[in-house]
């Protein structure tokens, strides 16, 4: 009997033992399906994760090819989009201002569906060399010739991107709509196929434009009537506030393309080929006036008057604008 009763003891002692070490195989064999479900389950390669890395893709095409371009573009642009489209929308940014804008019309018209265009910033003078307006006051004519020299550069830009074979648009917002205007008025209407202005004038009012040559500023109430203010900055025009130098500066090379009448330099051009977007209650640049608006519709430009105030209409009108002068939706 003891003998017996041994042998069972050792029996089952020997299968507890068999049953641990079972169980401690088969642990990791759990946790491989575990890990194995969370890869099918939360996997980071979905379906639209693959779509977006195509966009991205199309997007980064811009770092393999910009060394292609010639080093005097290269140096004046930023670039966002698939350079094999064939349409190139350039912007020349508004303000003016220092930084140099490189995303506000990239992040304003993601939703745009029709991605075949990209779109080149350009510099401006004070956004190439911010060092010229820092500490120096300019004087109204230095004002003058630097967004001569801003015009330029933005001509150089729009006629590489022709001479490789793309429809050229011309994208101008704020101080951009006054570049666009001087830039139709030096180069000639043709130097683009089509053109987008948003917010702009073409004859701003003496007493604003004499105000910013001096280093002032102004506003308009209800996008009418106009206001100058000798003092105040470019972002609060109402305030008192004594401008250092370098914001009296961009007041001066606004007034260097606001002291021009468009209605006069544009008048020997059809102007079929712009859309031009105007803020009914603007208070930064004011709405279009009637003789403005005459002017726009005897030269066969398209015209929409928006409801809203400056940096509103930008917001709301930009994609409609795309769509309405480029084609593009």
């Amino acid at each position: 009997m003891k003998t017996r009763k041994l042998i069972y003891l050792l029996i089952v002692i020997v299968m507890t033992i068999s049953t641990v070490i079972s169980g401690c195989k088969s642990k990791p064999e759990g946790k491989n399906k575990v890990k194995k479900q969370n890869e099918t389950e939360f996997s980071t390669q979905p379906k639209e994760e693959e779509e977006q890395k195509q966009v991205k893709k199309q997007n980064e095409i811009q770092d393999e090819t910009l060394n292609d371009i010639p080093e005097e573009i290269s140096s004046l642009i930023s670039i966002s989009g698939n350079q094999e489209s064939s349409a190139v929308v350039i912007n020349t940014q508004g303000g003016p201002m220092y930084d140099f804008d490189t995303t506000t019309v990239k992040e304003e018209t993601e939703e745009i569906k029709n991605r075949d265009f990209f779109i080149v910033n350009v510099h401006q003078k004070q956004t190439k060399n911010p060092e010229l307006f820092q500490d120096k006051e300019i004087s109204f004519e230095e004002a003058i010739k630097y967004d001569k020299e801003s015009i330029q550069m933005l001509a150089k830009v729009i006629n590489y991107y022709k001479e490789q074979g793309k429809k050229v648009y011309v994208l101008g917002m704020s101080f951009g709509a006054l570049m666009a205007q001087e830039l139709i008025s030096e180069y000639g209407v043709d130097i683009a196929d089509k053109y987008l202005i948003i917010v702009g004038r073409l004859d701003m009012p003496e007493v604003i434009w004499k105000s910013f040559s001096k280093g002032g500023t102004g506003y308009f109430v209800d996008g009418v009537k106009a206001v100058a203010n000798e003092n105040g900055i470019m972002d609060d025009p109402e305030s008192d506030a004594i401008p250092s130098n370098s914001e009296k500066n961009v007041n001066k090379l606004a007034a260097g393309l606001g002291k021009n009448r468009y209605t006069e330099k544009l008048d020997k051009y059809d102007l079929k080929n712009i859309t031009y977007i105007s803020a009914m209650e603007d208070e930064a640049v004011g709405k279009l006036s009637e003789e403005e608006i005459n002017f726009l519709k005897s030269k066969n430009a398209k015209i929409i008057l928006s409801e809203g105030g400056h940096s509103e209409v930008i917001s709301n009108e930009i994609v409609n604008g795309f769509k309405t002068a480029f084609g593009l939706e």
